[in-house]
């Protein structure tokens, strides 16, 4: 499996921008996730992004607390997440990221959170909650294991608050379009283009954005503008209605997405 630096330059390379899904961690269940997962790389994603469940959301919109709430409804623990990912990321053309709240590393350890990631194969951390201020501690150890920590900027952070996360940010910086939680929009914001233009100058790091990317017509607006786009609710919104249509037409339905995602993006 690439590291996300490889998975960049490999990309950077061939001339194509990054599609980066996401999906939850044990919704439907946990054989699922990893299916997911092995259908959605197959389909061409770049960087694969794992929800890890939390009863106190920071930025995510309905249909994702939606996916927490019914995963932690069936007790999923941390050390099951992990032992799953240990089995398919190994079989996986791409890494694999978790999006998880600092409560849950903090809990667990800082340290031990990463190293348990590390041996399952996972290749970095995006911790929404993590403040600038309070992360230099979580980057050493992230820096110290070879494990990315990507930070998220939005449009309220201020100029020179965006690069302090830049300098503390690997893998690369993930760039809220909105200000807001997250979820499928129509229109992606007419500042977007001037925000990414000035970030980009700032910092070498790729740039995906993510929150309210919700189609391939967003996909093809951001390609000439970010290094990849991220997209969790139209997914997470699929696979949801597993429950009703199987999973088999979910599995379909995620797959041919994203090829209409990568497709847009080449």
């Amino acid at each position: 499996m690439p590291t996300i630096d490889e998975a960049f330059a490999k990309l950077k390379g061939e001339g194509r921008k990054a599609f980066v899904p996401f999906v939850t961690a044990g919704a439907p269940d946990l054989e699922f996730t990893a299916v997911a997962l092995t259908k959605l790389a197959e389909s061409g994603a770049a960087v694969c992004e794992v929800g890890i469940p939390y009863s106190d959301p920071i930025a995510d919109g309905p249909v994702i607390q939606a996916s927490y709430t019914r995963a932690l409804a069936r007790k999923i623990k941390l050390a099951d997440i992990l032992a799953t990912l240990g089995h398919v990321t190994p079989t996986l053309p791409c890494p694999v990221v978790t999006m998880v709240s600092y409560a849950i590393v903090f809990r667990h350890g800082p340290e031990q959170y990463v190293q348990m990631c590390k041996q399952m194969g996972v290749a970095g951390a995006i911790v929404p909650d993590l403040l600038v201020e309070e992360a230099d501690d979580f980057a050493a150890i992230c820096r110290k294991h070879d494990f990315s920590l990507i930070q998220l900027v939005t449009p309220t952070t201020s100029r020179e608050r965006q690069k302090r996360i830049a300098e503390q940010t690997t893998g690369f910086l993930y760039y809220v379009s909105v200000a807001g939680i997250t979820g499928e929009r129509k229109e992606l914001p007419p500042e977007l283009a001037d925000n990414l233009a000035w970030l980009r100058e700032q910092t070498d790091l790729p740039i995906c954005v993510g929150f309210g990317v919700s189609g391939p017509e967003q996909a093809k607006q951001l390609k000439d503008l970010a290094d990849g786009v991220i997209v969790g609710s139209a997914i997470v919104r699929r696979i949801a209605e597993a429950e009703t249509k199987g999973k088999d037409w979910a599995l379909n339905e995620i797959g041919e997405f994203a090829r209409e995602m990568v497709a847009a993006l080449a």
